[in-house]
């Protein structure tokens, strides 16, 4: 199969000559994209190409972000008939002896996304502050609800490998071009019915700095996944199917909501009168809370268990 590699590139003058120098023979060709990088990096890499006939360099006219210059190199990698799409950043923080386990668990047939998985590495985890690793455990649950992959973690984990079959169906328009970007081709993977694995891999990190902001993806991020969420609940089981679990959420739904929010109501209305809430009034708010929590885990199960409707028989 045709192995083609694609590294972003902003920024990456100090490290991309050693990224490119240890990626494995076995992989045909190195699309590089300079996105308007405001270093050397755009020289180091003309020069990198002449020493090594697998790189293949594209310079942005302007900056589009790791999105933008992601979806530059897949459509590259596509029209030069790469059958393996694998993303390598070039700062060096990805160990490039893991392409070969990647092409190989995608070359079975059996997946179409292979993604790195840090968080089997103990020691990174150790070491990592717990407000960050919280944080990070917080994302994943939020983005394995909003793309229907459950089994993944890490799914922020940028080191992947994809088929050109998954990229021929997915929707780059729904590609983010900036940070976002990693989820939202987790969620879209879905619609485009691929079956991901995940691998596990140690990170590893140096100097680099990062871009990312923790402020502006705490506050960036959740909408962005609740929306996904909503979008994937409709289409999933109101628009392509109607089944058991559209009932659940159909019930589930307004009853939680009812029971929380006429429980607080009453709560508020009897406490300011210092007056105890009659019996039935609390079973009006306890039943429909209970009931309406118990259909929303059913349907969570549901969710968990079932298979994805998109995904085409191989």
């Amino acid at each position: 199969m045709k192995v083609a590699v694609v590294i972003p590139c902003y920024k990456v003058e100090e490290h991309i000559r050693k990224v490119v120098s240890e990626i494995p023979a076995s992989v045909d060709m190195i699309i590089t994209v300079n996105d308007k990088s405001p270093d050397g990096t755009a020289s180091v890499l003309s020069e990198i190409e002449k020493n090594d006939s697998r790189v293949v360099v594209v310079n942005h006219e302007e900056n589009k972000g790791v999105g933008g210059a992601m979806i530059t190199g897949f459509k590259e990698a596509v029209a030069r008939n790469a059958d393996i799409v694998i993303k390598l950043d070039g700062d060096g923080q990805m160990d490039s002896s893991y392409i070969g386990k990647m092409v190989e668990l995608l070359s079975t047939g059996k997946y179409d996304f292979v993604k790195g998985n840090r968080f089997f590495d103990r020691k990174m985890l150790k070491n990592m502050p717990f407000v960050r690793r919280f944080g990070n455990l917080g994302m994943s649950f939020l983005i394995k609800i909003s793309s229907g992959y459950w089994n993944i973690s890490d799914p922020t984990n940028g080191y992947f490998a994809t088929t050109s079959n998954i990229l021929n169906r997915i929707d780059y328009s729904r590609i983010s071009n900036r940070f976002f970007f990693e989820s939202s081709l987790i969620i879209e993977n879905y619609y485009a019915g691929a079956r991901i694995k995940d691998l596990p891999m140690p990170a590893i990190y140096a100097n680099e700095k990062s871009n990312l902001s923790i402020t502006k993806t705490l506050f960036t991020f959740p909408p962005k996944l609740f929306y996904a969420m909503l979008r994937r609940i409709w289409l999933r089981y109101f628009i392509y199917d109607f089944n058991m679990n559209s009932l659940y959420i159909i019930f589930g739904l307004p009853l939680f909501l009812f029971g929380i929010v006429f429980g607080i109501v009453k709560w508020v209305v009897y406490a300011s009168s210092n007056v105890a809430a009659p019996t039935g009034t609390i079973m009006l708010a306890v039943i429909p809370l209970i009931l309406g929590f118990q259909m929303l885990l059913s349907a969570i199960q549901y969710d968990m268990t079932s298979n994805n409707p998109f995904e085409v028989e191989k």
